[in-house]
């Protein structure tokens, strides 16, 4: 995508790309070795279901920002920078597989959890922290935790997000004026955020997701035998 399009041009590609189904039966007939193990469904899941949701972030964030509800939007934005994170990590995990610093049935776990993961079912896995994932997609994105943090400024209850959103000080006359800051301090700088969380996505979607994938099925089948040998009796993989 070019970086000069229009964000409404952006946003408009995105939502024309996003894939309406996959065939479980096409993933067997593409590789049979490679995808007979669940972590690659898992992995093509994951990897749609973050595009569906990013889009639709993207979407009604900038719906908010042209109306003016600066709040409303960056919050969303953050929501979406979160599951752009999952991306980020999945990717991580896959390139950890392949240079051999991670084991395939713990890759396959964790695919799970990032599918399966939640903080209010106990039955079920946990699901990770974001700041645990964000540390790890750090490694590929130096800016990313500052970026989120910024974003989680607004977000919160605290200094920026409660009294400079809303009040300034008139210490001359002591007095305290309210009003809402927030398209004042942020309207000019959100649409250039939008498009390094639209940067980055396209390159971990287009770029690293599917390179990975395909290094990851030619891995499968080369290490097939040992992977087998030392299958765990786990319905992970």
């Amino acid at each position: 995508m070019n970086d000069d399009m229009p964000i409404e041009e952006k946003l408009a590609s995105l939502k024309a790309s996003l894939l309406r189904s996959f065939d479980i039966g096409d993933l067997r007939s593409r590789n049979e070795v490679a995808h007979k193990w669940k972590a690659t469904y898992r992995s093509l899941l994951l990897r749609e279901a973050v595009f569906w949701r990013l889009e639709d972030l993207l979407q009604q964030s900038y719906v908010l920002h042209k109306m003016r509800h600066t709040l409303g939007a960056l919050i969303l934005l953050r929501s979406a920078l979160e599951t752009l994170a999952t991306l980020i990590y999945l990717n991580r995990l896959t390139a950890s597989v392949l240079d051999g610093t991670l084991n395939f049935n713990t890759f396959s776990d964790k695919t799970a959890v990032l599918l399966l993961g939640s903080r209010n079912n106990p039955a079920g896995p946990r699901a990770l922290s974001i700041v645990t994932v964000l540390q790890k997609c750090a490694k590929k994105w130096d800016f990313i935790e500052k970026f989120y943090a910024d974003l989680s400024e607004c977000a919160h209850p605290n200094h920026e997000g409660l009294i400079w959103g809303y009040s300034r000080a008139d210490r001359e006359n002591y007095i305290e004026n309210f009003a809402n800051h927030w398209s004042a301090m942020y309207s000019k700088t959100y649409e250039s955020k939008l498009s390094v969380v639209i940067m980055m996505f396209e390159h971990e979607y287009n770029d690293e997701w599917e390179r990975q994938f395909i290094a990851l099925e030619e891995w499968l089948v080369k290490n097939d035998a040992e992977l087998e040998a030392t299958k765990p009796i786990s319905p992970a993989n």
